[in-house]
């Protein structure tokens, strides 16, 4: 970083609404610039995507890589297009790669109930859906994708990789998370079925007793489902596959008003990328209704994991801020039955935060 609280920040806006999001994401980081003076922000805005590689035949150039890897963090809007794809038929989803080149194993998908209209569940207050999903992000059933394609025409097969390194990295940032939070940590698995989720949830047992402060529980990924729509109150911290960490996260998401309110952070040893949960929607791009909370919301994530005093007093900035204007039902964009813009919701947002005292 250029000096101990001015932060270089790539931004990779990618393709579809992400640099409609991406905008308001930037707008709050500018305003908190006049809030906290102290605090600065340099920005890079480079390109990848599945537009970069209509453009130039890679979804993440080189280039881009490499000016990304001397900023401080990543802050990435959304990437890919349903009818750009590789030759095998899946997306191009350079966000994938940049976690396994940059090693950022450690996915945190938090989610809040801001308001109890936004929940298609009834009886919850604000609040009181609450958990972080930590989602392990470079193994698992993510591993093959980039295996080579099968020459039996009539066959194919992904295979799930659990390895020790890989679960005692993980399990060690979810009861990290949880001490940061209730103390408590949830291991979903499967291992009543696989033998890699067996060896996960042996890994688990055998850290669990390090952190004799943080109480646990083991659930099976199905009965888990059902439990985040029954009993989601009762989460705090959970851990759990690749895989499972993904679709769990989207059904989690639609806990607390869908994706657009689901922010998330890709952490490693080193980097970190912050995006929102949810995709490109290309159907209404640059229409200027998509929703920019989960995204302001992955640079409050940014923020703190800058973990300096003064980015956390931002980023709570911001999280304040947002509970102030969402407090109203009436601001909303149109995923969640309101009509405002998103810079409109944005342009609140910057508005509501703090002045410092």
């Amino acid at each position: 970083m250029t000096n101990p609280e001015t932060y270089r920040i790539a931004l990779l806006p990618g393709d579809g609404i992400g640099p409609e999001v991406v905008a308001e994401a930037v707008r709050i980081l500018e305003t908190l610039k006049t809030r906290l003076p102290a605090l600065g922000f340099a920005f890079e805005t480079l390109p990848a995507g599945a537009g970069e590689y209509l453009r130039c035949g890679d979804p993440l150039p080189p280039a881009t890589f490499e000016r990304l890897r001397e900023c401080d963090a990543v802050l990435l809007g959304a990437m890919g297009l349903p009818e750009v794809r590789w030759p095998s038929g899946v997306e191009m989803t350079p966000q994938l790669d940049l976690r396994e080149k940059l090693d950022l194993y450690c996915g945190l998908r938090p989610i809040y109930l801001f308001h109890p209209e936004d929940s298609p569940l009834r009886g919850r207050q604000a609040g009181d859906i609450d958990f972080v999903l930590v989602r392990e992000n470079t193994e698992g059933l993510f591993t093959s994708r980039l295996d080579p394609p099968s020459e039996d025409p009539d066959r194919a097969q992904d295979r799930l990789l659990i390895t020790r390194r890989g679960a005692e990295r993980i399990i060690h940032a979810a009861f990290a998370e949880a001490r940061r939070r209730r103390r408590h940590v949830t291991l979903v698995d499967k291992a009543n079925v696989l033998p890699s989720m067996a060896f996960f949830r042996r890994v688990f047992d055998r850290i669990a007793p390090a952190y004799p402060d943080v109480s646990t529980r083991r659930v099976y990924v199905d009965a888990a489902a059902l439990y985040l729509v029954r009993e989601p109150e009762h989460f705090d911290v959970l851990v759990t596959e690749n895989m499972f960490g993904d679709i769990l996260s989207d059904l989690a998401a639609a806990l607390a008003g869908g994706m657009g309110m689901a922010p998330s952070a890709d952490i490693g040893p080193r980097y970190g990328v912050f995006q929102p949960s949810h995709g490109s929607a290309p159907d209404i791009a640059g229409r200027g209704i998509a929703n920019p909370v989960a995204t302001i919301l992955s640079a409050a994530m940014m923020l703190d994991w800058f973990d300096t005093p003064l980015t956390r007093q931002a980023a709570a900035s911001i999280r304040s801020a947002t509970r102030t204007v969402l407090a109203d039902r009436r601001a909303r964009t149109p995923d969640m039955g309101g009509r405002m813009t998103t810079a409109e919701l944005g342009a609140a947002i910057a508005g509501s935060i703090p002045a410092p005292e």
